[in-house]
């Protein structure tokens, strides 16, 4: 940060006429754009006379560079056109022959000290092989590599030094390792030869003995934007998906329409504290806003989610990120990992855009015209279906992706892409931090003692080892059981009375595994069933949710910050029937035999139908099971 504050205060001292500023400015620049164009040109000569024109140019046209912090990429982009211009003319491929000669007989000091940095490293015959294939790229293939791999610049310097887009940046990179890793494929390098033959190529061009040793390559510098990389793999002939596939997966061709949306009339404030929210998809308050949906399993399933957002004119920053290890809010410079997912600051519920037609119409009639319901219905449910939605400005176009992928996860779209060695905050409580655990359920339902236990996985990446799990004890009549692979209630005498769908009884319960806060899981599940419902903001970080079917009412209470059910109430019509009170373990180091996982049980009759949360409506009434 110091050295680039450094060259800051030179660029502007020198902006203003300060002649030592200026020549201090180009010795700095120099050094750095020295082993830049030698890495895109391979030879020493040309190295030299394309850092002089650049130098050059850069004294001229200094005065024209408005944003001092994007020296760097501005400086790179006169260097990389002055190379393409120069292999163009038939000069510059005389040069390039001559300079190529020179180096088969005699090493310059400068390559001398490269040799003498790697001698005891790797054999003549390796480098050959990978100097061969790095020559044999495209100038923008090395460039963009070069900027990337060695000089740890951001997709967005890149796009400004190339004079394109962030996307197209990507879509480059992808292109550029593809060919290189051809290139090596020829001399019988497989896959997994790109990081070292970048991370080998970085030290035979560093400047120093001492700089070969600093060199190293990560694979997550390496990774590409998500976008990027499935368009790159669509155009091969061994691509798991085609880009014009009907009904398989299409770009560009969902229009999602957002307007700004109006907002409802709030009765109820909206809560206070130290939780993070989010305002409906389609709002202006931010220039640009992207909004990423990512289903490993297909649609209905879990959810990863990303949120995008930045003023008009700037490249947006991952504001919310929530994927399989953590839920992440970035503001001010400092990293929140929280124990909550999203929720909206007016309370509405939150729309995906697989929704079905009838369930956003049904929240709509709800809400009144709060959410983000003008989402267009993405009917596809392949598995790694990842929907992608992007808006410019108030008035800027709105473009949108619908795209399959199976590996997102080693994606950069769903790490973070915030900058290095800033402020984290871990805000998560014990339970959250080890991202899951047990709990409880105690209380009363029409005078029948209810208790129970479970284990509940907070996020995505713990829900297969530490899988979801419900046993519930209705007094001695009754065992509801579900696993997450099977469910099914049983009698006092243990014989099985009815089989359902896995999953059953986990609905209007908290799922947050699957990616949405307790808020916006209770309330779809509600909707699924066409039960109206209504929320109320009641006191610190704590709402309550209630919806009637028929007589009985349920009234949920939600702790908004630590993201679960406290308690669900049950009445009919004005007289209080019992409730259910949870708790959850933030310390699991002395559980008892209660929290053993419970056992499937054998049972081949038909499976029931899915009543989803009415099975707790049926609780309440007894006719569960029945």
């Amino acid at each position: 940060m110091d050295e680039q504050l450094n060259y800051i205060e030179l660029l502007k001292k020198a902006q203003l006429g300060d002649k030592q500023s200026l020549n201090r400015l180009a010795e700095l620049a120099r050094q750095r754009l020295s082993v830049y164009v030698y890495r895109l040109t391979l030879a020493d000569d040309l190295t030299q006379e394309i850092v002089q024109e650049t130098l050059l140019e850069m004294c001229r046209i200094l005065g024209k560079l408005k944003k001092p912090d994007r020296f760097w990429p501005w400086l790179y982009g006169i260097a990389t056109n002055k190379i393409r211009r120069h292999q163009r003319t038939e000069r510059t491929q005389r040069n390039l022959a001559k300079s190529s000669a020179k180096r088969g007989h005699q090493l310059g000091a400068d390559a001398t000290q490269r040799e003498q940095g790697l001698q005891n490293l790797v054999s003549r015959e390796l480098k050959e092989i990978v100097t061969t294939a790095m020559k044999s790229l495209r100038t923008r293939h090395r460039a963009v590599l070069v900027m990337r791999c060695y000089d740890q610049m951001s997709y967005s310097e890149i796009a400004e030094s190339m004079g394109c887009s962030e996307f197209s940046t990507r879509m480059l990179f992808v292109r550029a390792k593809r060919a290189l890793q051809r290139q090596l494929a020829r001399n019988g390098f497989g896959r997994g030869s790109l990081l070292a033959a970048l991370v080998l190529f970085g030290k035979m061009t560093a400047p120093t003995e001492a700089a070969a040793a600093h060199v190293s390559v990560t694979a997550v510098t390496t990774s590409v934007g998500l976008v990027a990389g499935l368009v790159g793999l669509a155009t091969t002939k061994t691509a798991l998906v085609s880009l014009t596939a009907a009904g398989a997966i299409t770009v560009g061709s969902i229009a999602m329409t957002y307007g700004p949306l109006s907002t409802a009339t709030q009765t109820d404030r909206a809560p206070v504290g130290s939780s993070h929210v989010f305002s409906p998809l389609g709002q202006a308050q931010n220039g640009n806003e992207e909004y990423w949906y990512y289903f490993p399993e297909g649609a209905g399933r879990p959810m990863m989610m990303r949120v995008k957002a930045g003023p008009a004119g700037a490249h947006p920053h991952a504001q919310f990120l929530q994927n399989d290890q953590a839920n992440y809010y970035f503001n001010d410079n400092v990293i929140y990992i929280n124990n909550h997912r999203m929720y909206a600051a007016d309370l509405s519920v939150l729309r995906l855009p697989t929704d079905s037609p009838q369930l956003s119409s049904f929240l709509s009639r709800i809400e009144g015209g709060s959410g983000n319901q003008k989402m267009q219905y993405v009917p596809n449910r392949a598995k790694g279906l990842l929907v992608i939605a992007a808006r410019s400005g108030e008035r800027g176009p709105n473009r949108s992706w619908v795209i399959r992928h199976d590996n997102v996860l080693d994606e950069d779209y769903f790490q973070g892409d915030w900058p290095a060695g800033i402020k984290t905050i871990d805000k998560r409580d014990g339970m959250h931090k080890r991202r899951w655990t047990y709990f409880k359920i105690a209380g009363r339902i029409n005078e029948k003692e209810i208790s129970g236990t479970g284990r509940i996985p907070f996020v995505y990446a713990t829900s297969r080892r530490y899988s979801p799990w419900l046993r519930l004890h209705v007094a001695d009549d009754l065992t509801i059981v579900d696993t997450g692979a099977r469910a099914y209630a049983s009698g006092a005498d243990g014989a099985v009375l009815a089989r359902y769908k896995a999953g059953s009884f986990f609905k209007g319960l908290p799922r947050p595994w699957m990616g949405l806060h307790a808020i916006d899981t209770v309330r779809r599940d509600a909707a699924e069933q066409r039960i109206r419902f209504q929320t109320k903001h009641i006191e610190g970080n704590k709402i309550q949710v209630s919806m009637t079917h028929g007589q009985v009412n349920l009234l949920y209470t939600i702790d908004l910050e630590v993201d679960v059910v406290d308690e669900i109430a049950f009445s009919i019509g004005n007289s209080s029937i019992g409730e259910l009170k949870f708790s959850y373990l933030q310390n699991i180091d002395d559980i008892g035999s209660e929290f053993v996982s419970p056992r499937s049980a054998g049972y081949r009759g038909p499976q029931q139908q899915d009543f989803g949360l009415l099975w707790l409506v049926q609780l309440a009434e007894g006719s569960l099971a029945k």
